[in-house]
């Protein structure tokens, strides 16, 4: 036990350091490679010396991601409560896909799924699994929903394949996420054939557009909608859609990786109105709850379906009796560590309350970020700023377009670091404010930092 011991000061160090470090890694893979690699030895090394050397090689590689100032990726960090019982896991060791191997575990994933459906306003009946993040859990929510839809249509897909079944028809928003084209590839749905449905100016799918392809479509149907878009963080219009969807017999499923928690805070609850009203939901928890990585949930309101696409069955499997959890039968994974855990320590840390004010303080955080950017005459946000997304075009002095110098230059700065991305076929600057470590200070520092990296890309391109 000593090692556990020795590896809990470069831990604590790097953890009490996030505040105030270059948030931008130092190293390039290159160097990395060199200090890190070289043959594997023939003869082993000491645990101590392992662990030495590994944190003191690859500190200049990491990425400050956990830390108060990285606005990439809808990343947030990890709450301490969560870090700590994530290390509880890893100690434990224990196998969560059956009730029999881990009665505990299997204990805290009902318990942290009944606390999940309560604080996402969800139906409480609905069936809850614990994935490695939002993409795997669209591919798990989008195979319950190709169950459905096949069986509605006399269709057994578990049993017979595709081959010969009746086409499923996938119609999605075309402002959706990525993931859920490679979902419908991993299912064999197909990601080219795809009904892309128009969406306005913020990313959220139009209403008359998905009626319209529901009105010229036929046959099975699954209908991929959007709580926080990537870039604006607006949702669709649920209240609208859902009843579209339902009148053609469709399935709704909503990928809500970050949006959905929108519904645990009063103040942003509007934006996502509706949404506990259609089949199955998707979200990370590494996203807007701040636990670590390997978080992802998914959610369905025909449990049936979801154990049929799942659920696995052997001589040698030992299932739960009807009051106890089998934690395999709702996700693509048999052998999987117990990563409900930190979500439950998190929930139970905080509360509703404490989830609610992680959420409204992001949000506000974000617009603050945008009102300060806002203010300099070449900076335009381009959404509107709902969520904890927001969305920055900068402009040189001739007028062009200089966001990805400038977010080079954040990047080299080191202060903060934002990434990019396209939107309305031009170069934009993409800020998300996820971390419960973020502070008014944190928002103000960054802005500075982007204005000035703004000002020197300004003047390059006017020179």
């Amino acid at each position: 036990m000593d090692i556990l011991r020795h590896t809990l000061a470069p831990a604590l160090a790097f953890l009490e350091e996030l505040p105030n470090r270059r948030v931008a890694a130092r190293a390039s893979f290159a160097e990395l490679e060199r200090i890190l690699g070289g043959p594997l030895p023939e003869h082993g090394s000491e645990p101590a010396a392992v662990i030495d050397a590994l944190a003191r090689g690859a500190d200049a590689g990491l990425v400050a991601s956990a830390g108060p100032r990285y606005y990439g990726f809808v990343t947030g960090g990890s709450l301490p409560v969560a870090t700590a019982a994530d290390l509880l896991v890893s100690a434990w060791d224990q196998n969560a896909a059956l009730h029999v191997m881990s009665p505990a575990v299997a204990a805290i994933e009902s318990i942290a799924a009944r606390w999940l459906l309560d604080v996402l306003a969800l139906p409480a009946d609905a069936s809850v699994g614990f994935v490695t993040g939002a993409h795997t859990a669209n591919v798990t929510a989008l195979a319950a929903a190709r169950h459905a839809v096949l069986r509605r249509a006399g269709w057994d897909v578990e049993a017979l394949g595709l081959q010969g079944a009746p086409r499923v028809t996938v119609l999605a928003g075309r402002e959706a996420h990525t993931s859920i084209g490679a979902a419908c590839r991993m299912l064999g749905l197909g990601a080219s054939t795809i009904v892309r449905i128009d969406a306005d100016n913020q990313g959220r799918m139009r209403p008359a557009a998905l009626a319209a392809a529901l009105a010229s479509s036929s046959g099975p149907r699954i209908v991929c909608a959007q709580a926080g878009n990537v870039n604006t963080g607006a949702s669709d219009p649920f209240l609208e859609i859902v009843p579209l969807a339902r009148a053609h017999g469709a399935w709704v499923h909503v990928d809500g990786a970050f949006g959905l928690w929108a519904a645990a805070a009063p103040s942003r609850r509007s934006q996502v109105a509706g949404v506990e009203t259609a089949d199955s939901w998707t979200t990370d928890g590494h996203k807007w709850l701040n636990v670590p990585y390997d978080s992802g949930v998914v959610v369905t309101a025909d449990p049936a379906a979801h154990r049929a696409a799942m659920s696995q069955s052997a001589a040698y499997l030992i299932a739960a009796a009807d009051e106890e959890r089998d934690g395999m039968d709702w996700t693509p994974e048999a052998s999987r560590r117990a990563r409900a855990v930190p979500i439950y320590a998190v929930l139970r840390s905080l509360g509703r309350a404490g989830v609610a004010d992680l959420v409204e303080r992001c949000c506000r955080l974000a617009a603050r970020m945008a009102d300060g950017l806002r203010a300099h005459p070449r900076v335009a946000i381009l959404n509107d700023v709902v969520l904890n997304q927001v969305l920055v075009r900068i402009s040189g002095a001739d007028g062009a377009n200089v966001t990805p110098a400038v977010i080079a230059a954040v990047q080299r700065d080191g202060t903060c670091w934002c990434g990019g991305t396209s939107w309305d076929g031009e170069a934009a600057m993409r800020i998300s404010v996820s971390n419960w470590s973020t502070t008014d200070s944190d928002a103000d520092r960054s802005v500075e930092a982007i204005l000035r990296a703004a000002g020197t890309a300004g003047a390059r391109s006017s020179a």
